[in-house]
């Protein structure tokens, strides 16, 4: 086995599948626990430094938890009936918007454009656009009906990890090298999410109090749904504003959607290209072909929730590959342009 090469990365392969096979069939459960391991690495900087200022873990753990709760509660008052809304109206919306394409086809046969030249049309329907806004809604309002088993999840995995350490020294022994990888891989990990759920309330904020003084419907939904994609770069704030815009044009008309479309382009252009590089610098990048497919990949795998996890997943591969020299090519495939190099 270890001098046959080719037999040994068909067993790879096939082991591969068979597990992306056990990940979608037991999706039900596994996309709860990913998000309590979500929201776990999140609020684990926050239990260190309330321990280390000598609050007891128990009173620490309630103080969190307490505050997840608040969010999540806030969350779903705010969310719970415009996603029903939503869902409602979405039919009316999607015939709105059929109903400007046919439009759109009279316009341009009026400038010679004859119909059956007009394949684009088929392939950009904005209709499509809505019905995947309003499945990743419903995906997501189906979330929190298992917000009790996610947050008692979170409330064990924060007891685990006070004794995760000693428990990995005490499994590895002397093998310094290797904790000292895993501990910088855990540390990666947790310094990305925090710092990216930071800049994703940013933008879902900022989006949201855009949304609202133009008058577009639903913009605290629409911010939401800004603040869940943001955690998908280059192409996240593009899928974010495609509701927003056809919202305001269906609602508003061109020129608020114009409007719309400006302000969203500036907000990303400048927490993505001024504040994210700042904060978080330029060393966990993922290629674009990489975002789109894990976006595919894992919407595939896990559904809606996963399109939404499938950066923070691809990013934890990806930093585990970097921690060891045997896979650190792999984390170069998967990265973006190397420095000092130039595209043709």
């Amino acid at each position: 086995m270890n001098s046959d090469k080719p037999l040994r990365m068909i067993l790879m392969g096939a082991a591969l599948v068979i597990i992306i096979a056990g990940m979608r069939a037991a999706q039900a459960i596994l996309v709860p626990f990913l998000m309590a391991v979500f929201i776990a690495i999140i609020t684990g900087p926050l239990l260190t430094r309330l321990k280390r200022r000598r609050i007891p873990t128990a009173v620490a753990l309630l103080l969190i938890m307490t505050g997840v709760i608040a969010i999540t509660a806030l969350t779903g008052m705010l969310l719970g009936g415009a996603i029903s809304d939503f869902t409602a109206t979405l039919p009316d919306y999607q015939a709105k918007l059929q109903d400007e394409t046919a439009n759109l086809s009279t316009l341009l046969q009026n400038f010679g454009i004859k119909s059956e030249d007009q394949h684009f049309l088929k392939y950009t329907d904005p209709a499509v656009a809505m019905g995947l806004a309003g499945k990743l809604l419903t995906g997501l309002g189906g979330l929190l009906s298992d917000t009790f088993l996610i947050l008692l999840t979170v409330v064990f995995i924060l007891l685990e990890a006070s004794t995760f350490k000693e428990k990995l020294r005490a499994a590895l022994g002397r093998a310094d090298d290797t904790f000292e990888n895993l501990e910088g891989f855990l540390g990666n990990i947790n310094r990305y999410m925090v710092i990216k759920t930071w800049i994703c309330v940013a933008t879902g904020l900022l989006t949201t109090a855009w949304l609202a003084v133009l008058g577009v419907d639903f913009p605290i939904l629409l911010g939401f749904l800004t603040f869940l994609f943001t955690y998908v770069p280059n192409i996240g704030a593009f899928i974010a504003a495609v509701p927003a815009v056809l919202l305001a044009l269906i609602g508003l008309g061109s020129t608020p959607a114009l409007l719309v479309a400006g302000g969203l382009i500036v907000i990303h252009t400048v927490i993505g290209n001024i504040l994210e590089p700042r904060y978080m610098g330029k060393g966990l990048g993922l290629s674009t072909l990489v975002v789109f497919l894990s976006l595919v990949f894992w919407g595939w795998v896990l559904g809606p929730v996963g399109m939404l996890l499938s950066v923070p997943l691809t990013m934890t591969i990806k930093i585990a590959l970097a921690s060891h020299p045997e896979t650190a090519w792999l984390d170069t495939l998967l990265g973006e342009q190397p420095e000092g190099t130039t595209a043709n």
